[in-house]
């Protein structure tokens, strides 16, 4: 199958639950595992992004909702933890009690590529995908030939907060109806994005907030999801024994999870190194996928086999 050949979306069992996914390029070529933030689906990555990833490194690349989101499994008889109290006790010092977290998280993807017959993969992460990606680095190194961290964090105290506009997204419900649902989509991304314009993007989200939308919103999951981000703690000291083939991408503008993050994962990750992209918030501009995308390609074409 081509890279801009058809794809059918796939659901398959996976660490005791039901993940959907889809892949570009050759099945044959070497795989390559996205691994999307909190609350954001498959889709998030771009067809486009993931055709060109997927030709410019030779690659088959494989996307998936991840647990709670999309057209995965939803966990709802897990019940919807409450984040206000989550976040009191871990400024308290106090263990947290969660549905699941990270870990279990990085689990599913080992799942997945059981499941698909894949022994090793190429693992890229964005934002949440990242500190998974992460948890696979530190417990499932072997499965992973190399590592890209996009916009993400080890979870160290200290590092800088997000922007409270950004904050405020993270926090801000989804609307149950389309048209409420497409402003708030656009709003999103416009704070997420960062100070700069990027009319290429801007001129799609309504195409995106549709997509998002009939696919399926589920509010209790992002819960779920960021009680496990809550949950997951301080990965830097663990990370400074991964030697996993480390790629760390991270924009200069990004006002939900500022650079100073990336560059503590950078530094954290032996051997790692830092891509600083200037203008770039917490998104995958268009305008930058050339960029980005050789970055990706150009990290896994040196590692093919480490």
């Amino acid at each position: 199958m081509s890279a801009a050949a058809p794809r059918v979306e796939r659901r398959t069992r996976a660490n005791g639950i039901e993940l959907a996914w889809d892949s570009f390029g050759d099945p044959g070529a070497p795989p390559m595992l996205l691994v999307m933030g909190l609350g954001a689906q498959m889709v998030a990555w771009d067809d486009a992004f993931c055709a060109r990833l997927a030709e410019a490194g030779g690659l088959r690349v494989i996307r998936f909702d991840n647990r709670d989101i999309g057209h995965s499994t939803y966990l709802t008889h897990l019940g919807v933890p409450d984040i206000q109290a989550l976040m009191l006790d871990a400024m308290a010092g106090r263990a947290l009690q969660v549905p699941y977290t990270l870990r279990d998280m990085a689990a599913d993807c080992v799942g997945l590529l059981d499941a698909l017959g894949i022994a090793r993969a190429h693992v890229v992460g964005a934002s949440m995908g990242g500190a998974i990606g992460q948890e696979l680095c530190i417990h499932h190194a072997h499965r992973l030939l190399s590592f890209t961290s996009i916009m993400s964090t080890t979870g160290a105290p200290g590092l800088p907060p997000p922007t409270p506009e950004a904050m405020a997204m993270l926090f801000s419900p989804s609307p149950t109806n389309f048209e409420a649902y497409l402003p708030h989509y656009a709003k999103v991304w416009r704070v997420l994005r960062g100070p700069s314009a990027f009319p290429l993007d801007e001129a799609r989200d309504t195409e995106r907030a549709q997509l998002v939308f009939l696919r399926g919103l589920n509010p209790p999951g992002v819960a779920r999801q960021l009680a496990a981000i809550l949950a997951s703690g301080n990965r830097g000291p663990a990370l400074r024994g991964v030697r996993v083939p480390t790629l760390v991408i991270h924009g200069d503008a990004d006002p939900l999870v500022p650079v100073a993050c990336g560059v503590d994962v950078a530094d954290a990750i032996p051997g790692a190194t830092l891509l600083r992209i200037p203008r770039m918030g917490h998104a995958l501009p268009v305008s930058m996928w050339p960029q980005i995308v050789e970055a990706i390609a150009g990290h896994a074409g040196r590692h093919p086999d480490a």
